[in-house]
């Protein structure tokens, strides 16, 4: 790896190639049902990285950086959702570890679901942390006019991002991105915004999450039809910012549990990663009992 990635202890890294692209992801532990933990944006894998030893006492734990993002190869400009949900069937069965403990958050949650919608034997169960679904009310998000978040629009445009963000990465992050969602003022230490500024400066870097914003607004009915046969493994729907997730996987899976954690922001792996550690060991251990 990149001499200035960070990292942390008993993790190792790896790079795959698949679908035309190479991933970057992590491992840790060597017991235990696998986990394939996926971030959202502005993120890597590194948010979890306060998450990953607290799974990885009893769990394979794989994290991910998805294409376009952290030290997996850059996206091009027709990147979407539907692309990057290939990635990760196509980076679970070269993994070849049996269906997997499936989490994503944030902007990862239309490709995580596609997956689980898509190859459920590729997934043991499926969780979304704070995020939601095109077509079941993830454009409001985008809608300034009601409380929606500008970046999503920035990011959707094309070659606004470059013109807007690039040159400005960690204002991007220490001046909106995180003050604005995080409610933990201690959530993102100085070597956290590092390492995403590390990433987020790399030539193209906006290129993933702005494919994926750009599904977001236009993909709507396309999961509307996924969704139709409903998720039939067990899922979790984590909030803590918002209610959309909850409210969301109810109307897309027949077995959802939800565990809302208080007194956070958005950033839930970095901002209370112990209690998330525990809503997941105890959802996981429920299934893998059976």
């Amino acid at each position: 790896m990149d001499r200035l990635a960070s990292t942390i202890p008993g993790v190792d890294h790896h790079r795959v190639s698949v679908n035309g692209t190479e991933l970057h992801y992590v491992t840790a532990g060597s017991t235990g049902f696998p986990v394939l933990l996926v971030h959202g944006f502005p993120e890597t894998w590194w948010v979890f990285h306060r998450l990953i030893p607290l799974l990885s006492e009893h769990h394979r734990v794989f994290a991910v950086d998805l294409r376009g993002f952290g030290d997996s190869a850059t996206a091009g400009p027709e990147h979407d959702s539907a692309t990057s949900t290939k990635d990760l069937s196509d980076l679970i069965a070269w993994l070849d570890v049996g269906p997997v403990h499936l989490t994503g958050q944030d902007i990862s949650g239309p490709t995580t679901f596609r997956v689980a919608a898509s190859h459920p034997e590729l997934v043991r169960s499926y969780t979304g942390i704070e995020t939601a679904l095109p077509g079941f009310g993830a454009e409001s998000l985008a809608d300034v006019t009601h409380g929606g978040a500008w970046h999503i629009g920035v990011l959707a445009a094309p070659g606004i991002p470059e013109l807007l963000l690039t040159g400005h990465e960690r204002a991007f992050l220490t001046d909106y991105a995180i003050p604005s969602l995080a409610a933990s003022p201690d959530a993102f230490t100085d070597t956290d915004v590092d390492e995403l500024v590390r990433s987020y400066t790399r030539p193209d870097a906006f290129a993933g999450a702005a494919g994926l914003y750009r599904s977001l607004l236009a993909e709507g009915e396309e999961l509307r039809t996924l969704a139709a046969g409903k998720l039939t493994m067990p899922v979790l729907a984590v909030a803590s910012f918002s209610d959309l997730t909850p409210a969301t996987l109810r109307q897309v899976a027949t077995n959802v549990t939800t565990v809302r954690i208080d007194g956070i922001g958005h950033y839930v792996a970095m901002e209370a990663p112990d209690q998330l550690a525990a809503a997941l060991r105890s959802f996981y251990k429920e299934i893998d009992g059976k």
